[in-house]
């Protein structure tokens, strides 16, 4: 209480905590990343990132979360925001998820929750762009949203996102240099240390030094005036956080309690460790440049799901047989979207692939698989299409496991191939298997395997 009897206002101190979250909130980098254990201080590091510049007129940030749901939910970014942002004098804008401070400067909790939503971006101008759980963004996402990391507020551009560890994600890739590739564990003499970025075409090339980057635009041909990106990396672990240690002492027993696998990651801060191998090997699949031009049959097969942002994937793949019996998977497309989006989708796709490609669905036994063959068949009128009876995922899975194995099947480069060799080689104990299944019933079309009780019809 003071002299007048009131209680003395609560003080709030917006500072990082010592070590790794002070690294991260004053590294130079265009691009860090600071990831690692969970526990680490990395999401509340993420929330202090903007405060440095809320002052400056004009200064816009957006830190994404992949789903509505997750920028929303409790103890979310946008939850702890609250315990921050009021203070400096930020008014909410809920409906938005925005806090407006005095300056005009702005800060969004936005969400790129499918492939789509990066669209809507174009054109915008946002300064800090951070990603929160970067691993869960698509590869196609991050990079195209740097279009619009830009700014006139007089800030210099940036980019800011944490992460946990997933040996699958695109993510390890880009910060493999900082990673031990033996142990899975981060090297920590290279914390905070910075490397150089640009891109050659579809290629990203990293450098050791600014005149390492610059040798490698002469040698690939990029334009003179494009300026190499620093990148760094940061690991964390819940010790690098006493603030949580002291306030929730208990976390680490709870983090104990789960499987070795999550114990080595969410503990550890392990980027190698995965669950025990699967039916596919990552080196089965042989890779090609462009599609054979002449084939015996081609296919799109689709594994259809209708859950917007969650749950299963809808997954189309397109599969074609050459003549001398050799598999090719020429492309995929896989999203989280609701029924009308998918029937959209497969109409779309279909008429981007051609009337040469026949079409290809599950669709279940009963009353409702007449009703969705139905109306597929009407929304399909026009182009060839299968329908089949979904069998046993792993029995299915093992036909053309066994193809792979033998060097009989074929993968073209693109950007959806870490999405595909990711999931198929987690198989049968990942989280997704529709890339599977689409896989399956590709491969059970062109290899003329129709089970006994199957009702697939094609026209």
């Amino acid at each position: 209480m003071n002299a007048a009897g009131a209680a003395a206002p609560e003080v709030i101190k917006l500072e990082a905590q010592e070590g790794k979250q002070k690294l991260f909130l004053s590294t130079p980098a265009d691009l860090a990343i600071y990831g690692g254990a969970r526990g680490g201080g990395k999401s509340y590091g993420l929330l202090l990132e903007p405060t440095r510049h809320t002052h400056v007129p004009g200064f816009t940030a957006a830190i994404f979360r992949r789903t509505s749901v997750e920028a929303r939910q409790d103890g979310g970014l946008w939850d702890q925001s609250w315990k921050l942002y009021p203070h400096m004098g930020a008014v909410p804008i809920s409906s938005r998820l925005e806090w407006a401070f005095g300056s005009g400067a702005r800060v969004r909790f936005p969400h790129l929750e499918h492939e789509k939503d990066k669209l809507a971006w174009h054109g915008a101008q946002v300064c800090l762009l951070g990603f929160d759980e970067l691993t869960s963004f698509s590869e196609s996402q991050f990079w195209y949203m740097l279009a619009v990391n830009r700014s006139t507020c007089g800030v210099r551009p940036y980019v800011r996102a944490t992460c946990n560890p997933d040996a699958d994600s695109w993510v390890a890739k880009l910060i493999a240099w900082w990673i031990d590739q033996e142990s899975g564990y981060p090297i920590e003499a290279r914390a905070g240390l910075l490397r150089w970025i640009l891109r050659a075409g579809d290629t990203l090339f990293q450098a050791d030094s600014l005149a390492e980057a610059e040798e490698l635009k002469l040698k690939h041909g990029v334009d003179p005036l494009v300026q190499p990106l620093s990148l760094t990396f940061i690991p964390a672990k819940l010790e690098d956080n006493p603030a949580l240690m002291s306030k929730d002492p208990g976390y680490r027993s709870r983090l104990s309690t789960q499987g070795l696998v999550e114990q080595m990651r969410f503990l550890g801060g392990n980027w190698k460790i995965r669950p025990s191998a699967g039916m596919f090997k990552r080196e089965w699949f042989k890779p090609l440049q462009v599609a054979p031009a002449e084939v015996r049959n081609r296919i799109r097969f689709w594994d259809l799901a209708a859950t917007a942002g969650a749950g299963d994937y809808t997954v189309g793949q397109k599969w074609s047989k050459t003549r001398e019996g050799l598999y090719v998977i020429e492309h995929q497309v896989r999203d989280r979207i609701d029924s009308a989006e998918v029937r959209a989708l497969v109409r779309g796709t279909a008429a981007a692939d051609g009337r040469a490609t026949t079409v290809g669905l599950f669709i279940d036994p009963g009353q409702a698989g007449k009703d969705q063959q139905r109306e597929y068949s009407r929304l399909l009128d026009g182009f060839r299409f299968i329908f089949l009876h979904p069998t046993n995922k792993i029995s299915a899975a093992g036909l053309w496991a066994a193809q792979a194995g033998a060097g009989n099947v074929a993968l073209v480069e693109g950007p959806w191939n870490e999405e595909f060799l990711n999931e198929v080689t987690g198989f049968p104990l990942g989280k997704n298997d529709d890339c599977v299944d689409a896989g399956s019933g590709a491969y059970r079309v062109l290899a003329g395997i129709r089970p006994e009780g199957d009702h697939g019809v094609t026209p």
